[in-house]
């Protein structure tokens, strides 16, 4: 089945069928989780990963909409992130992904732009990112100006007091800043995996 028919039949939309189907979003309705089995021909259980014989729990007598097994964890993810010029950081979109739980990040962030293609970052993708205040030299980070986020690979003379944030796209150029520029300038995590490899 298409995404549109699979859409149409649970009354959502392509585009929220599509994040389920990615794990995008992972606290999917409890009725939708039964009206997706109903279209696929199985049970809530089994398409959820949930025991047969067991009960699906329930919180101040709501239904738990997501369980979400052992081996993995749920991030949050926290919205676009700048892969070209800086975009508003923000924090509210309110739902999580699915991850291993050998995956070390703290939250998600969505790629919007083209400036890390060369480093198989590409718009849309979605970027697992670990908490942490600094990175090595080369290492892609998650970096805040003032209060907008991008991507760039991290370069930090500290001889000269230059701190170079590098695209990896030759239509773009460096980012430099030093004295009291620095001061605007505040890594956010380091960018540890994503849709396409590092």
């Amino acid at each position: 089945m298409s995404l549109e028919e699979v859409a149409e039949m649970i009354g959502t939309s392509r585009q929220t069928v599509h994040r389920y189907e990615t794990g995008v979003i992972s606290n999917i309705p409890h009725d939708k989780i039964v009206a997706l089995a109903r279209a696929l021909g199985t049970t809530p259980s089994i398409l959820m990963g949930w025991d047969e014989n067991s009960e699906i729990p329930t919180i101040n007598n709501m239904t738990v909409s997501s369980i979400v097994a052992a081996t993995t964890k749920k991030l949050p993810v926290l919205g676009n992130v700048a892969c070209g010029e800086p975009v508003f950081a923000s924090e509210d979109q309110g739902y999580y992904v699915r991850a291993n739980s050998d995956v070390s990040a703290d939250f998600c962030l969505m790629a919007r732009g083209d400036s890390m293609i060369n480093a198989r970052i590409f718009d849309g993708d979605l970027l697992f990112v670990r908490k942490q205040e600094s990175v090595d030299d080369g290492e892609i980070a998650v970096v805040l100006i003032d209060d907008e986020a991008t991507v760039k690979r991290v370069y930090f003379n500290r001889e000269d007091g230059i701190l170079t944030l590098m695209p990896e796209n030759p239509t773009y150029k460096p980012m430099r800043y030093m004295g009291r520029e620095l001061d605007r300038i505040r890594i956010l995590g380091k960018v540890v995996s994503g849709q396409y490899k590092i």
